[in-house]
């Protein structure tokens, strides 16, 4: 649909985001430049301060500076080379896509997600089409323009209303499954016996600073998927060696350890189905 937003709807959505504590800026009207002098490290939840961004220059964009204590979004890009919708469905046959706490469809056709806010950092995907917007990064939200056309809330879903409960969204799982580490070495491998076990191991200890979680988490699904649940305090041990500390070690392998399990239970699906239909609490975008 294409509008121009709302002026007074701009400042009363600025409101509201600052007082579910997301903090907000103003970004450039019809732009997603920021229009402060610091960019999203000038998000606050002040209403005096919102107030007088909005009703300095009312067609401001509303801008939410994404990760803790914002909300972490998966923005799935849909442009001329591709869209991430197919890495998206691969994500939900994996249960790797937990119900968002609020959804919202994009000028491009795409979506952002919305989950509840981590200290992961933001990053990319490229390839999948696929940002995460967290720590350091921002996202335009509702009523926001760009070329005209709304950012615009979708429909609510009833699932996990109660935010202090709802589920994360694990970028590290969600990196190793569509884009493992390198992985010559092991990809031909026979399920984890002694041998295979080393090497699985002495890979994962020396895997690179950056690549370490994605590389422990796909080991760790190949050991989960065969069976070998042993193998996984083998591969912490390495992981360990290689760096990561204990808590990361522990919820890579706990998502590996499910991301398998899952796997495992899947069906094929047909070719062709439909993109995704996710929905948010319409208090998160109202």
């Amino acid at each position: 649909m294409t509008r121009r937003p709302a002026r007074a709807a701009a400042l009363a959505r600025a409101l509201a985001y600052a007082a579910r504590g997301w903090p907000v800026f103003p970004c450039r009207p019809g732009r997603k430049q920021p229009d402060t002098p610091h960019g999203f490290k000038d998000a606050t939840t002040d209403p005096d301060t919102i107030i007088a961004w909005w009703t300095t220059l009312p067609a401001r964009n509303v801008a939410i500076a994404t990760g803790a204590p914002g909300p972490d979004v998966l923005d799935v890009d849909v442009r001329p080379g591709g869209s991430g919708y197919q890495a998206l469905s691969r994500l939900r046959r994996a249960g790797l896509l937990n119900p968002p706490v609020a959804a919202v469809a994009t000028p491009s056709g795409g979506l952002h997600l919305y989950y509840l806010g981590t200290s992961q950092p933001s990053a990319r995907l490229p390839a999948q089409h696929l940002d995460f917007k967290a720590t350091g990064g921002y996202i335009l939200a509702p009523p926001s323009a760009v070329g005209g056309i709304s950012y615009r809330p979708l429909p609510p879903q009833p699932a996990h209303r109660d935010r202090t409960t709802a589920p994360r969204l694990d970028w590290t799982a969600i990196t190793g499954l569509l884009t493992p580490a390198a992985r010559p070495e092991v990809r031909n491998a026979r399920p984890p016996g002694q041998a295979d076990t080393a090497r699985l191991a002495a890979w994962v200890a020396h895997l690179p600073d950056g690549n370490r979680n994605a590389g422990l988490f796909w080991a760790a699904c190949r050991a989960a998927e065969a069976g070998h649940p042993a193998v996984l305090d083998t591969l912490a041990e390495a992981a360990q060696a290689a760096g990561l500390g204990e808590r990361e070690i522990a919820r890579t392998i706990a998502s590996a350890r499910r991301s398998a399990q899952r796997e495992l239970q899947v069906l094929p699906r047909p070719a062709g189905h439909a993109g995704p239909r996710s929905e948010p609490d319409p208090e998160a975008v109202t």
